[in-house]
């Protein structure tokens, strides 16, 4: 087909904006996957014109909510950075720089939030490749992790909430895998089925990063007793 000026460049502006709308909703699962827990991420608005927009709850303190009217440093720091994805960014950098009040503060310095987190993994192709790299990752956000291979492919780690969510970001934005073209991918249906605060009776139940095989369901329910999550393997095994 034969494209005149006009026609080329309206055919490269539709391509770049459906480039564009594909990254923005590549954004938003790969926030969904970071920001799991009950309303901590909510898809306000939804159209071709505008793309998704998201709103991510940020709680500081254990049981208060620091409302924060920083809109104009958030937009002058949106400006500074690439014309690409940036809201994992903007979230990270208004972590880092939020006035947090003197008590909050020292309140949570003192007692970081551990947390035990189980993800349903889509495959593993390259099973060298991927199960390095999350070994890889364990080791340097310093969490503990069982990784089990069957019927379903399930990640379980424990560690800092924090260091979880980085977790979860690698996964969905790194190629860890390939298709089944061959083709490196992504992991794109990573699911967390469930992110919990860390109980003592499970707190010393991960040591390092172990692959484990299994066979049945009965073997799959022994691997969650054999490191004192059955009552976490409960809640997950409707799923």
């Amino acid at each position: 087909m034969e494209l005149h000026g006009g026609d080329e460049a309206e055919a490269e502006a539709e391509a770049e904006a459906e480039a564009e709308a594909e990254a923005a909703w590549e954004e938003v699962s790969v926030l969904s996957a970071i920001y799991c827990a009950q309303g901590e991420l909510r898809l306000l608005q939804q159209s071709a014109d505008d793309g998704p927009v998201v709103q991510i709850n940020s709680t500081v303190g254990e049981e208060r909510r620091l409302d924060c009217h920083i809109r104009q440093k958030l937009l002058d720091h949106a400006a500074a950075l690439p014309l690409e994805p940036m809201v994992h960014q903007l979230v990270q950098w208004f972590q880092q720089h939020v006035e947090v009040p003197e008590e909050l503060s020292r309140g949570e310095e003192e007692k970081e939030e551990q947390c035990t987190a189980v993800l349903l993994l889509d495959h593993i192709r390259s099973h060298n490749r991927y199960v390095g790299l999350l070994e890889r990752w364990t080791q340097q956000l310093q969490l503990t992790g069982r990784l089990l291979l069957g019927r379903h492919i399930l990640v379980i780690l424990q560690g800092l909430r924090p260091s979880i969510k980085e977790f979860c970001r690698l996964l969905k934005t790194v190629k860890v895998d390939v298709d089944s073209s061959g083709k490196k991918c992504k992991e794109r249906m990573m699911k967390v089925l469930i992110e919990t605060p860390l109980s003592s009776s499970c707190a010393h139940g991960l040591q390092g990063f172990v692959v484990k095989n299994y066979q049945s369901l009965a073997e799959l329910t022994a691997a969650f007793q054999e490191i004192n999550m059955t009552q976490l393997y409960q809640q997950i095994s409707p799923s």
